[in-house]
């Protein structure tokens, strides 16, 4: 397995995530262009998450089972049918069915190329090719809104469908020329593969806490810093400046963690990200200043982009022999599920108690996390290896 297969995952992550979320982006304005209301657009958005909760672990077994080709093959040209829908049908019913269809996409297409890059990978590598991976995941939410954008003001609506359709022809053309050179699955199903024998497996249980709580904070800080900010009388470009530092942090966060992660270790790095962000969340309802506020973004970008590499590379390593895809497929359950409850939660707590609890409650979470992720409490993974 050579270091050019694993950029040939990484380039057609990028290029799959790219289309779907310019897909994703087109879907949203145009059911807001059908007339669409606030909680019809809600619908929308969780009809994005909900086949990822039902179908990750599946997926995940799947993947281990009969290999990543097909499962990619069925993912990308799921997401890029469903923009075929509102293209003939331009209504919200084609609409939803292209938001679920485009769930199915991430659901097999995430699982497994997270499964892949673990495989593809060396433990010496391995934290260089899980920054790399999620890199892409950056770039892909950078250029895939603007392209729908644009698409949008120069073709409108209706023919943006079809671009975002030729995107996804790129992801599967590099599947169908060169999908058969990936591994392949194991034919079988594992013996004793239970799930309550995953969540048996040491450091599993661990991992998934730090994702979900890494999730939290990722859409804590999403959803409700532009609250925060814009009642602190921040105008709408200086809040985008807020949002745009932790963007950027992260980033950097990415691609300096290899070597982080080389010089202290993953449980060490994972433990002091969840500090720094814990530290400053803890200090966001204490100024109103944009300045200010767009360094405590950026301090919690620096610490949450080093979660999600982290918290893949310690699931794959945590999950049993054959197992894997099936153990990155209950990390992306366990975030997805996250990612439906945790701001709804965290909004009825605002509404009681007011917006400055959701981020020190959130800060303490972090701090938790952080004293959880220490070495003591990791698996062995040379052992695992």
């Amino acid at each position: 397995m050579t270091a050019l297969s694993v950029r040939f995952i990484v380039c057609l992550a990028m290029f799959n995530m790219t289309s779907v979320r310019s897909g994703r982006v087109l879907l949203t304005l145009y059911a807001i262009k059908l007339g669409g209301d606030p909680m019809a657009i809600g619908m929308l958005a969780a009809s994005f998450s909900v086949i990822p909760v039902c179908f990750s672990w599946i997926g995940g077994r799947w993947s281990d089972r009969f290999g990543a080709r097909w499962l990619l093959f069925i993912g990308v040209g799921g997401s890029a049918g469903g923009m075929i829908l509102p293209f003939f049908m331009p209504s919200m019913s084609a609409i939803f069915m292209a938001g679920v269809l485009s769930g199915l996409s991430m659901t097999f297409c995430n699982v497994s190329l997270q499964n892949l890059v673990g495989q593809l990978s060396s433990p010496n590598n391995r934290a260089q090719n899980f920054s790399n991976y999620t890199l892409a995941g950056s770039i892909s939410s950078f250029i895939g809104p603007m392209i729908a954008g644009f698409a949008i003001d120069h073709v409108g609506y209706h023919f943006s469908c079809l671009i975002v359709l030729l995107l996804a022809i790129i992801p599967l053309s590099m599947i169908t020329i060169h999908g058969a050179q990936l591994p392949r699955g194991t034919g079988k199903s594992q013996s004793g593969s239970s799930l309550l024998k995953m969540f048996s497996t040491p450091g599993v249980w661990g991992v998934l806490l730090a994702s979900c709580i890494a999730q939290i904070a990722n859409d804590i800080f999403q959803f409700y810093m532009p609250v925060y900010a814009n009642d602190a009388g921040l105008s709408p470009s200086a809040i985008g400046v807020v949002l745009a530092m932790y963007s950027a942090s992260s980033f950097i966060a990415r691609f300096v963690l290899p070597r982080l992660i080389t010089k202290f270790g993953e449980q060490k790095v994972l433990a002091c990200a969840f500090i720094v962000a814990g530290l400053a969340f803890l200090i966001v309802p204490l100024i109103q200043k944009a300045f200010f506020l767009a360094t405590i973004s950026f301090l919690i970008g620096i610490g949450m982009g080093c979660t999600s590499p982290i918290t893949m590379m310690l699931m794959h390593a945590s999950s049993p022999e054959g197992r894997s895809g099936e153990a990155m497929g209950l990390r992306l359950t366990a975030d997805n599920l996250t990612r439906l409850f945790g701001p709804v939660l965290f909004g009825m707590m605002a509404g009681a108690i007011g917006l400055a609890s959701v981020f020190w409650l959130n800060a303490v979470m972090l701090g938790s996390g952080g004293l959880f992720a220490r070495p003591s409490n990791a698996p062995d993974h040379k052992k695992i290896e």
